[in-house]
Parts: C-alpha cells; sequence; structure tokens
C-alpha cells in the first residue's frame, strides 16, 4: 500500500517519532542479540578451554601410565631377581648339599629340609602375588565376588584395615569387561586408601538400583579436596583420574565424595547390561555382609 507523505508539521513530527520508537525497537534487538553473542562466545570460550584442560589432563595421564608401566616393570624385575631368583639359588645349594650328607651326615638333614620348603613356599607366596596383582584367576575363573573377596582379605591381612564387603550376587551377570572395570575400581581405591586415608575401616558394597549396578567404597579415614585433586593441571593421584576413565570407557559415571570427619566415598555406577547389551533378569538380593 502507497503511504502518502508527511507534509504537514504534525504528520512529520509524528513520523519522528515513530521512527523514534522503530529506531528505539532495534536497538534494543541489536543490544540483545550482542548479548547472546558474548554469551555465546564466553560459553565456547570456558568449552575450550576445558577442552585444552582435559586434552592436557590426558597428555599427563599418558605420561603417568608410561611411567607407571615401566616401574612396575622395574619392580616385577628387582623383586623376581632379588626375591625369586635368590630363593631359588638357595635352594639349589639346600639340595646340592643333600646329596652329600644323605649318605655321610644325616644329623640336621631334617632341619634343613624344612628350611627348603619354607624357602619354596615364600617363591610360590611371590608368585602368587605377582598373579594376582597382574589378572587375578579367580576373576576370569570363579567371577567378581570371589576375585574380589580374595583380594580384600589379603588388603584386611596386609594393612590392619578392617573391611566389610556387601554384593549383589547378580553382579556376574555383567560383561567381563565392566566385572573386570569394578575390580580394577576397587583395587584402585583400596590402594589409595593404604597409602593416603590412614583409615582403620573400610566398607564395601555392590547393590542392583533398577537398570543400574553401583559399587562404593567408603572409608573412615582422612579427607581431602576432591575437585582439586580430580581437575588439577598436573595430577598428583593418578588413581582417581585413571578409576574414572574406565568407568566412563563402559558407559558408567564415577563419583567421589569427602569431608571431614566424614571419610571418602568412591562411587561406580555402570548399565547392568551383559556381554550381549541385554538386560539381565536377577532379583536384587544381596549376599550376607562378609566381615573380613
Amino acid at each position: 500500500m502507497k503511504t502518502t507523505p508527511a507534509t504537514t508539521p504534525v504528520q512529520l513530527r509524528l513520523a519522528l517519532i515513530e521512527a523514534k520508537v522503530e529506531l528505539k525497537k532495534e536497538v534494543a534487538r541489536r543490544l540483545v542479540v550482542e548479548k547472546n553473542l558474548l554469551k555465546s562466545e564466553l560459553h565456547h570460550g570456558l568449552l575450550l578451554k576445558e577442552s585444552h584442560l582435559m586434552q592436557e589432563q590426558l597428555r599427563h595421564l599418558t605420561h603417568q601410565v608410561l611411567f607407571a608401566q615401566e616401574q612396575e616393570r622395574k619392580e616385577i624385575s628387582r623383586e623376581l631377581h632379588d626375591d625369586i631368583a635368590q630363593t631359588l639359588t638357595a635352594i639349589n645349594v639346600h639340595l646340592a648339599t643333600f646329596t652329600k650328607e644323605v649318605t655321610i651326615n644325616t644329623q640336621g638333614l631334617k632341619a634343613k629340609i624344612a628350611l627348603t620348603q619354607k624357602l619354596v613356599e615364600k617363591s610360590v607366596n611371590i608368585v602368587h602375588r605377582f598373579a594376582r596383582d597382574l589378572r587375578p584367576t579367580l576373576l576370569d575363573d570363579l567371577g567378581l565376588i570371589p576375585a574380589l573377596h580374595s583380594y580384600l582379605k589379603d588388603f584386611t591381612k596386609r594393612t590392619k584395615v578392617l573391611v566389610a564387603f556387601t554384593a549383589f550376587a547378580g553382579v556376574e551377570k555383567l560383561s567381563n569387561a565392566r566385572r573386570t572395570v569394578l575390580y580394577r575400581v576397587a583395587q584402585s581405591a583400596l590402594t589409595n586408601i593404604a597409602q593416603h586415608a590412614r583409615a582403620t575401616h573400610v566398607k564395601v558394597s555392590i547393590q542392583k538400583s533398577g537398570n543400574t549396578i553401583r559399587m562404593t567404597i567408603h572409608d573412615n579415614g582422612r579427607s581431602f579436596a576432591v575437585e582439586r585433586v580430580l581437575f588439577a593441571k598436573r595430577q598428583k593421584r593418578l588413581g582417581l583420574l585413571g578409576m574414572r576413565e574406565r568407568v566412563e570407557m563402559v558407559g558408567g559415571s564415577f563419583l567421589v565424595e569427602s569431608a571431614p570427619g566424614k571419610g571418602t566415598t568412591i562411587s561406580a555406577q555402570l548399565p547392568f547390561v551383559d556381554a550381549k547389551g541385554r538386560t539381565p533378569s536377577v532379583a536384587a538380593t544381596p549376599t550376607a555382609e562378609i566381615q573380613l
């Protein structure tokens, strides 16, 4: 529709007022756009900063993993050389002595045989410990609960920290990868507790909640600043970051809570699905609590 141009002073004034109103609307609209752009820019800046932080953590984690592998190999090599090799050498010396004394002097032979048996037993225990730390056969042969029970029993024996263990029997329906994740998380958490927490009691619990499996590890030791440790540029507690990575790799979530006087609780929650991605139909009945 063709508009009639303003010709009178009144029409000119009305047109000017209308133009000012439109101009104010345009200014307001542009301010909103500018505000949204600024907000978006800040958001993307935060995402970029977070991405850089995660990349740096990943690089640091990779370095630490390689370093940890080398340290582990070094320790195994040293213990194999210092303990097992020397023990086997001593056994060999004893056996050589037996061959001479068995026909010459039988006095003291029984005591030497007993000593040799102790050396053999020590070597067997060392080999068992290496095997359990690297990959417990119980986890593959009997399942997560027997493997954890064995590990926790040995943990209490070594550290004198009391452990109460409760497990949902149906956890064995989980895929092998998920059961391995739960075992490694428990192993890392207990290692951290032994090294840092100064705890006297630990409670390990595996429960079913809806379509998820939740493992919690609670200790009564000293607390620490979770955010500072988890998101530090230079990770000092590789165990926590490693646990989180393992859990998230199988679609789970990982949480750490720590407060003065209340100890620390680590939670790993995984989807309750088997190796074929199906949700097993089992009752949420826990096994009896075991005090180790």
